[in-house]
C-alpha cells in the first residue's frame, strides 16, 4: 500500500472538482460559472454593433459616429454604405491595437492587419475582431474632402 503525504487526497480531489467544476460550467473557487466567459475570445459569440458610412441623402458622416468596444471582447461590426459614393473607414491607431479574426464582404473573407475598409455604394461589410487595448481613438474618411466635411468620428475601447 503506498502512503501518501498529509493533505495529498484532500488537494487531488478538489483538483478533481475545480476541473470538473470548469467542464460543467458550474463555477469553483470564484471562476465564471458562464461557459462563453471561459472560452477563447475568438469562439465566443460576437457582439454585432451597425455602423453607416454616409447617407442615402448624401450626408458626409458615420451613423453612429461615437463605437464603444470592452477590451477582450468579440465583436463583428457590420458596415452598410448606402451612399451613392465611395467611404472609407479609416481609424489605423485603433486597428493596431485590435486583433482581426476577418473581414467578410461579397463572398470574400479576408484575414491579417486590416487598418482600413473601403466600402463601394450600396456595399456591406463584417469586421470580426477582438479590441485589445483601452483608449480613445479617431474614427475618419480619408477620402479627399470627407473628414473635413464631418466624416469623423470616436472610438473608445473600454477595460
Amino acid at each position: 500500500m503506498v502512503q501518501h503525504p498529509q493533505g495529498f487526497r484532500s488537494i487531488s480531489s478538489q483538483l478533481l472538482v475545480w476541473i470538473a467544476g470548469l467542464f460543467l460550467g458550474i463555477g469553483i473557487w470564484g471562476l465564471p460559472t458562464n461557459l462563453a466567459v471561459a472560452l477563447a475570445p475568438s469562439q465566443q459569440p460576437p457582439e454585432t454593433i451597425a455602423i453607416q458610412l454616409g447617407t442615402a441623402a448624401g450626408e458626409l458622416k458615420f451613423q453612429p459616429d461615437q463605437l464603444v468596444f470592452t477590451a477582450g471582447h468579440r465583436y463583428k461590426l457590420v458596415m452598410n454604405n448606402p451612399s451613392d459614393q465611395k467611404h472609407y473607414f479609416t481609424a489605423k491607431d485603433f486597428a493596431d491595437t485590435i486583433w482581426s479574426q476577418k473581414v467578410e464582404a461579397a463572398g470574400v473573407e479576408v484575414k491579417g492587419a486590416i487598418h482600413e475598409i473601403e466600402l463601394k455604394p450600396e456595399a456591406r461589410a463584417e469586421w470580426f475582431f477582438v479590441p485589445q487595448k483601452p483608449g480613445t481613438y479617431e474614427l475618419h474618411c480619408s477620402i479627399t474632402g470627407h473628414a473635413e466635411a464631418g466624416m469623423v468620428g470616436t472610438i473608445t475601447v473600454l477595460e
